[in-house]
């Protein structure tokens, strides 16, 4: 095969798996890793996709860029509010009393359905909800059975939510039960990530203050990988999402031990 055919292959191959791993397509081709970095190369000038550590995807996975809430709000949502109900309804089974919801339009979701009810514990007694996210703070504000802490910091526009380290020290003095956790990348090597460094900061806190850490993600962001890396799935307990992920991502969550809800 001549390589202007196998690179026209790749291309539509990366369209329409989002990505693709160097060493698969070595052995697709039987030609070398250094073939492939330069097909991959190639095509990377010619934009037909970008190159990532280990292979590449697609251009539109970019790292540093980040749809604003509103537009995010309006992106997948059977899916959300099939994730979000899912969430809920684990929320209330376990009879949690202490609750990290983090920003993202997911965890927005989620609040909608705890404002709309008595999110108290079956003995009666309130729980806490924490949040640094401003948009669910207004959700939650006068809901019943909670009471709300909300974490304060810069507040960043593109999320609403506050960023940086007074945000990020406030959850590493806390422990509470659960922490339910939105994501923009969900990668079985590069983990989770996100594209803003202080957002990253905070998200990482909060991973690490909770007893128990869920990961809202819908399928959509399986195999992406955004700028900054906040937490590998070893640190997870659960995802609940709405498609099985399949493949390599399927074996790593595994492998961590990571308990996969369906919504």
């Amino acid at each position: 095969m001549f390589a202007e055919e196998r690179r026209a292959e790749i291309a539509k191959l990366v369209s329409s798996a989002r990505r693709v791993n160097g060493a698969d397509l070595a052995r697709r081709y039987d030609v070398t890793m250094e073939t492939v970095r330069r097909d991959l190369a190639a095509l990377e000038v010619d934009g037909k996709l970008r190159r990532v550590h280990g292979g590449a995807v697609t251009v539109e996975q970019s790292t540093a860029t980040e749809s604003s809430i509103e537009l995010r709000q309006g992106v997948n949502t059977p899916e959300k509010r099939r994730i979000a109900a899912r969430a809920y309804r684990l929320l209330r089974e376990s009879d949690v009393s202490a609750v990290i919801l983090d920003a993202g339009s997911t965890t927005e979701i989620l609040a909608d359905l705890i404002a709309a009810s008595d999110f108290s514990l079956k003995s009666g007694s309130d729980r806490l909800i924490i949040t640094h996210a401003l948009h669910i703070a207004v959700k939650l504000a006068e809901a019943d059975g909670i009471v709300l802490d909300l974490v304060g910091g810069q507040l960043r526009k593109m999320t609403w939510a506050a960023v940086g380290t007074r945000a990020a020290e406030h959850f590493s003095s806390i422990r509470p039960d659960i922490a339910l956790i939105g994501v923009n990348g969900l990668d079985e090597e590069f983990g989770l990530s996100t594209p803003g460094l202080n957002e990253a900061i905070v998200k990482t806190a909060i991973v690490r203050s909770a007893r128990r850490v869920v990961l809202l993600c819908d399928s959509a962001k399986f195999g992406r990988e955004s700028l900054v890396r906040f937490a590998g799935l070893q640190d997870l307990d659960a995802i609940i999402t709405d498609k099985a992920p399949e493949g390599s991502l399927a074996e790593a969550l595994e492998e961590a031990n990571v308990e996969v809800l369906i919504a």
